[in-house]
């Protein structure tokens, strides 16, 4: 490669070591980098294009281990790169290289896409000794480049709508997916943050009654080179390089930042939030046999958890090849200031944190006590938004479901398979689905967390769609490349009877039936419940559970939609605003021991014959009907006002088995007749035509659920008691 010519008039000041990254004052540029084993570091600018330095720069301050300098009338948009100087001893874990050109850790935007080449590696690929090895090619050209920008934006009265825990329905999508085929979005902006804000989408996201959309990875992501040398990509973006900048493959602009706040505008004045899916256990770097792009290259050691008997190897708790060292002060920092950046600059109002139970640890084991959660906790900034757990890592012990602090909410991986096997028909699991449906007070109730700690969710962008679980009992993840050997093979489906597409009526029906099943238990459920963006219109990957690379129709939604699929679309939406409209479904607080609340049962259970169920009756393998009646009158709960919340009362009556069961309508004194409001054998139903008094037999048919509901008592019937 040709080398840059080099001009060296350009005045440099000393600078200041805060803070981090290049920041613009309305007169200069100030340049901070992190290196504590660094023995030099040149700040490296470049042409407008990004495709020639054209000035390199010694930094001429180190202070506490950030490199600094001042660059007085440089302005936004510049494009810059470091190349920092020290050992290259991978056995003593120091993989410094200069010519290998670094994007700024706190890079707020970059331009051009990485170009993969063996000049990204420090060592000579093929070499005798691997990474031992060192390589002098010059990488600069094939790199993105970081840019300054201005971060000034008109938020005019922007708020964030702070919507309540319980009150609140997550909506979980891909940025590029969920609009890249929406025929109401002009073509250029779909698959982007300006489509996000189209007000096509804010209208289905409003009538769907969605509170917060939680985007997949856009956090700025390398294509992993296999990948991208086989036709594919990292399409769901789970390999993080740049946790400052929004991803500028999802801009329809040359303005990530100012298309990403606009986005976010628009969002909250539609009164949704948004919360960012974060990758902070691992980076783009891979084991020490990756590329050198940024961490690797600015302090190995520092950034990076290395085996501590051999340092030249990296300690891999996410299966990606390396793990960010949280015991390092300033890798907690770049941690932090991002997830500051994102509340204070970009006006974000939750965080999901990928495998965070990496996060956690500290020599090695899970610390639910440990620094992170420390300096999360005490963080005045974070205090206000939305904290989310996936609460599991592929080291030793790194299922955590239930164990992380208060505070934290957690994707409930307990709940997902409790109700799929549910619905699939396995038996001894009435007790299990009790819990999950209460809130899992099992999981969270021990460390003084509320029903919300649980984020309920049936499917979610690692696995089968909805619609794919009724319909697929196998994977089918050809296409991936991987010879159907990646992803879940216990995926908890059933096809009902046909694997994959068919024209079968009653197939078809079942299907259907099952999949209402599922969304109505998720949203009567008490917790967050998380939807899958697609999954309220049939969406389907044919049976891939794992399209983390199908960056195609495979992954994309498509909105052209059956006349089933708009019906499931309508039942849907019509679930969620009963579960709005009734508090009874959306409690702050666990039901009580033996659900009293001042004497009276808030919580029943009952059995076929309308009986409340026995201690026996919860292990009985071949149970799957049960009743669940939850009263109105004693939630036990008051309102911002100090008001004693009442509701209707509701009777929940599930029948996983594949034959009728008539069930009894228990005997309630001084109570009115029981309407059925949610029938998913009915779907369109909406009246009130269907009514049962106490005693009534109600036929619930195989593989099915019924709600019953009874308006609020009065006055003079709200002394009345349950009873069985």
């Amino acid at each position: 490669m040709d080398k840059p010519v080099i001009k060296t008039a350009r005045p440099v000041w000393p600078g200041k070591p805060c803070p981090l990254g290049a920041t613009w004052d309305g007169e200069g540029v100030n340049f901070a980098l992190f290196s504590e084993h660094a023995t030099k570091v040149e700040l490296c600018l470049f042409d407008t294009h990004g495709r020639r330095e054209i000035e390199r720069i010694a930094m001429p301050q180190q202070t506490d281990f950030i490199w600094h300098c001042y660059l007085p009338r440089e302005r936004p948009g510049l494009l810059y790169g470091y190349r920092v100087h020290g050992p290259y001893r991978p056995e003593q874990g120091h993989r410094f290289n200069p010519n290998k050109l670094l994007l700024d850790p706190y890079a707020r935007c970059a331009t051009n896409r990485l170009r993969w080449h063996d000049a990204h590696f420090g060592y000579k690929i093929g070499a005798k000794h691997a990474d031992l090895s060192f390589d002098w090619r010059d990488n600069a050209v094939l790199m993105p480049k970081s840019q300054v920008v201005d971060d000034h934006f008109d938020w005019g009265n922007d708020r964030p709508p702070a919507t309540a825990w319980s009150d609140s329905l997550i909506y979980e999508l891909h940025v590029k997916g969920f609009t890249k085929l929406h025929p109401e979005v002009p073509e250029k902006q779909r698959g982007t943050y300006a489509a996000l804000a189209h007000p096509a989408v804010l209208k289905h996201l409003h009538q769907l009654g969605v509170t917060a959309v939680e985007l997949m990875p856009i956090h700025a992501f390398v294509d992993d080179r296999h990948l991208v040398e086989n036709g594919r990509s990292n399409y769901w973006g789970y390999n993080s390089l740049g946790y400052f900048m929004p991803d500028a493959r999802y801009a329809a602009s040359d303005d990530p930042v100012g298309e990403f706040k606009s986005m976010v505008k628009a969002l909250h004045k539609a009164g949704i939030e948004v919360i960012l899916d974060v990758v902070y256990n691992h980076t783009a770097e891979g084991n020490h046999l990756g590329p050198t792009l940024s961490f690797r290259g600015i302090d190995n050691a520092a950034y990076y958890r290395l085996m501590p008997d051999n340092l030249r190897y990296y300690r891999d708790y996410t299966g990606c090849g390396n793990t960010l060292n949280m015991m390092h002060p300033h890798v907690l920092q770049l941690i932090m200031d991002s997830l500051r950046y994102w509340v204070t600059e970009m006006h974000i109002d939750g965080f999901r944190f990928d495998l965070a139970a990496t996060l956690a640890r500290e020599a090695h084991e899970v610390d639910r006590f440990g620094a992170f959660f420390d300096i999360i906790q005490q963080d005045p900034v974070l205090a206000r938004v939305k904290l989310i757990a996936e609460p599991w890592d592929l080291g030793e012990g790194g299922y955590q479901v239930g164990n992380f602090p208060a505070r934290w909410s957690e994707w409930n991986a307990k709940y997902r398979d409790a109700v799929r096997a549910y619905w699939k028909g396995d038996g001894s699991l009435i007790g299990d689905l009790a819990s999950r449906l209460t809130g899992s007070s099992d999981l969270y109730a021990h460390n003084g967390r509320r029903p919300y700690a649980s984020v309920n969710f049936i499917t979610a962008h690692d696995g089968f769609t909805l619609h794919d679980l009724v319909s697929y009992e196998k994977k089918h993840n050809e296409a991936n490349g991987e010879k159907n050997q990646d992803g879940e093979s216990n995926n908890l489906s059933w096809n009902c009877g046909v694997e994959g597409a068919t024209d079968d009526p009653d197939v078809l029906a079942l299907r259907a039936r099952q999949k209402r099943n599922l969304l109505t238990t998720l949203f009567l459920s008490q917790g967050v419940p998380m939807l899958l963006a697609g999954d309220e219109m049939g969406r389907s990957q044919q049976g891939n559970n794992n399209g983390y690379n199908q960056d195609n129709e495979t992954s994309w939604i498509n909105w052209s939609l059956s006349p089933a699929d708009t019906d499931f679309l309508a039942f849907v939406s019509r679930i969620v605003a009963l579960r709005k409209a009734h508090p009874i479904f959306r409690r702050e607080s666990f039901f009580q021991p033996h659900g009293l609340v001042s004497g009276e049962k808030n919580i029943l259970w009952f059995n076929p014959d309308g009986l409340e169920m026995s201690d026996a009756e919860w292990d009985l393998g071949f149970a799957r009907c049960l009743g669940m009646y939850l009263a109105g009158d004693a939630i036990g709960e008051v309102n911002e006002r100090g008001e004693q919340v009442r509701d209707d009362d509701f009777l929940l009556l599930i029948n996983a088995h594949h034959e009728p069961i008539p069930f009894q309508i228990p005997g309630f004194r001084g109570r009115m007749r029981w309407r059925v409001v949610v029938d998913t054998t009915a779907p369109e139903l909406v009246s009130a035509e269907k009514q049962y008094a106490r005693g009534n037999l109600v036929t619930l048919q195989g593989r099915s659920l019924i709600l019953l509901q009874q308006s609020l008592p009065t006055a003079k019937q709200a002394g009345a008691t349950a009873t069985p």
